[in-house]
This record gives structure tokens, sequence and C-alpha cells, in this order.
């Protein structure tokens, strides 16, 4: 991770003792993605303040530290030994101290670090506390065009050709926008699944967000193949894709599913109910069947 100092700015000064930092607590801290100037002054006290700070890599943290001045003490916290420090870092807090977890850039736990923490401390019954800031998910989206008033974040797709594909397919029917993290080693591959499986469907590449070489375009999957290639600098830095969701299926013009429905659930049982009414409808199955199961056990809201 290497962040954009061209435009940095501290902005205004914020003092550990005006952030009012509080002992057994866990600050759960948005770091920039990119511009260091989106690291935002309550962020740089509390990062100033604490006892400890978790981080995924303490050297990318420290530089991040060392650029503003702040000089705390630093304890990895990764996917590879989260689950053995948790217990010492929830004693700690127990003990009265203040930590403060980061990941690499963005908001932890989005596809990074952090989650078995948060969760142990919240078991303890301890307070954990968000100061949030960037994440790259959500500054894609705001951008990108497509619907946002629903979404769901799937992070990054498996590394292997076969199985994204599969998970491609799993989620094609999906009717909230998609919002994905990849990789500048496989965009290429993931772009031309995309193309093979989506094809019109609407997707929004952005790329290096906040830093200097930021771009973010909007067009068919099945374009985007050919758009990487124009220039090899387009497979460079990291990544989010959005995809526009399916469009939702209607039911056939006039057609009563919940009368369907019942007229197939007094000869067949309710799974083979739900698979014939979706195969006359177009409706998904699983709908199908929760509202067949429903009328099977005399729901009268069904």
């Amino acid at each position: 991770m290497q962040y954009d100092t061209q435009t940095s700015d501290t902005g205004a000064a914020v003092t550990a003792e005006s952030a009012r930092l509080e002992p057994h607590t866990l600050y759960v801290v948005a770091t920039p993605i990119g511009n260091l100037g989106d690291l935002s002054p309550r962020a740089q006290a509390v990062l100033a303040g604490v006892d400890r700070i978790c981080a995924e890599d303490t050297r990318t943290s420290g530089a991040l530290l060392a650029h503003f001045g702040i000089r705390r003490p630093l304890v990895a916290l990764h996917e590879h030994n989260e689950s053995a420090v948790c217990e010492r870092l929830v004693r700690e807090l127990q003990d009265g101290a203040a930590l403060a977890l980061v990941s690499d850039a963005g908001t932890p736990l989005v596809s990074d670090p952090g989650f078995v923490l948060v969760r142990a401390a919240r078991a303890a019954g301890l307070p954990v506390v968000a100061v949030p800031g960037p994440c790259a998910a959500i500054a894609a989206l705001s951008i990108s065009g497509l619907p946002s008033d629903r979404f769901v974040f799937e992070g990054f797709l498996p590394a292997k050709s076969a199985a994204r594909r599969s998970r491609l397919r799993a989620l094609a029917h999906e009717t909230r926008t998609l919002i994905l993290y990849e990789s500048s080693h496989r965009i290429a591959d993931t772009a031309q699944d995309l193309a093979d499986l989506l094809g019109p469907r609407e997707v929004c590449l952005a790329r290096e967000l906040t830093k200097l070489h930021e771009q973010s375009v909007v067009l068919p999957a099945c374009d985007l193949p050919g758009w990487l290639r124009e220039d090899a600098n387009r497979e460079r830095g990291e990544f989010v894709l959005l995809i526009a969701g399916a469009a939702v299926e209607e039911p056939a013009a006039g057609l009563d599913t919940v009368q369907l429905l019942r007229l197939l659930l007094r000869e067949l049982p309710v799974s083979a109910a739900a698979r014939i009414a979706a195969e006359i409808t177009g409706l998904r199955k699983k709908e199908l069947y929760e509202r067949a199961l429903q009328l099977s056990q005399g729901d009268p809201d069904a």
C-alpha cells in the first residue's frame, strides 16, 4: 500500500484530550485508501491518544503515523495471528487500556482483519467505538451511477477460475448492486469472466480511488476486457468492481401466484409445487417455496 502525499493536508489540529478517549475501549479507525488528506482530525487524535495500535501491517501503519508525527506502540494483528493475540488484547482492554484497530487502508473488517478482535471485545462486554472514514466499496458506489439504495458487498472473488466463475453464476440473479474487490493480478481474468457470464449487464470499474491516477468507467460487462487491453496502465492498481443488479422478475400478466400455489398444493408437496410455479411464472423458486410453505401451514397472511 502506498499513499499519495501530493495533496495531503492534516487539517485543523485536534488534541488527544479533545478526542475524549475512554479506557477499556477498542476504537476501530478508518485510514486513507490513498490520499493522506482523508485521515480525519478525529482519527489522528484517537491514534495519538490510545495506549496501543493494532495494525494489519506495522510497517504500513508506521509510515502513516510517522507522516502525522504520531508515535504510539504498534502490535501486528493480521489474518495469520489474529486468533492467537486476541485474548491478550482483550485482557489489556479489561485492565483499562484504550486500543485502536487499523488496517492497511480503509475501514477495518471490510475485506481486512479485525473481526475476531471486535467480536471478542463485544463478547467480553467491552465498548467498541467506530471512528469512520474511507471505505473503497462505498467510495466507488457513490461515483458509479448504479443504484445505491440496495447493494451487497461480496469482497474478493475466488482466485481460481472455476471457483470464480461458479461464484459469479450464483450471483448473476442478485437484484441488488454487487460490489467486488479485485487485484491487479486477476483483473483481466475477472473482466473476461464478467463478459462471458453477464454480457450486456452494466459494470463500473473504479481503480486507484483517491490516488493520483484514479480512474473509473461504466460500460457493459462484455466491453470491459477490451477496455482494459487498450491501455496496459488500466490493469494496474487496486480495483473495485460494481455490477448492476439483475432485472426484477415479474410474474406472467394476470397470473395470481397465490392461487396457482394453492391449486398445485392440492396435488403436490411444497417443493414440487414451488418448482412448477417457478417454471410457469418465471419467479424465483426460493421465494415461491417460502410462500408455498406458509400456505401449506395455513398461514392467513400468505
